[in-house]
């Protein structure tokens, strides 16, 4: 099994910049795809940007040029770089990780979530 464990969220103006981080343990050798989500009040969770251990990188188009994601493969840890924050950015964000792809059927693993607020 795996393990992943979201921090970095907060709080932060329109325009503002934060970093996401999700470390995963665990059995992480069968992971080939981490992933950010996000899910809004109301509204259905939604992909953000992926990442694959050979390097590949996907983004949402609402994120292209503001949000940057890489993928540590030494330490088994997910980043998202977010900047120029907009208020319909604010969300729970999510990190998933998967044997194959995390965009293709449910993750394998969940982590538990971390707040990003936006204000404008």
């Amino acid at each position: 099994q795996v393990q992943l464990v979201e921090s970095g969220g907060g709080s932060v103006q329109a325009g503002g910049s934060l970093t996401l981080s999700c470390a995963a343990s665990g059995s992480t050798a069968s992971i080939r795809s981490m992933g950010w989500f996000r899910q809004a009040p109301g509204k259905e969770r939604e992909a953000v940007a992926t990442a694959h251990r050979i390097g590949t990188t996907t983004y949402a188009d609402f994120v292209k040029g503001r949000f940057t994601v890489s993928l540590d493969n030494a330490k088994m840890t997910l980043y998202l770089l977010m900047n120029s924050l907009k208020p319909e950015d604010t969300a729970m964000y999510y990190c998933a990780a998967d044997r194959w792809s995390v965009v293709v059927g449910r993750p394998d693993s969940w982590g538990q979530g971390t707040q990003v607020t936006v204000s404008s």
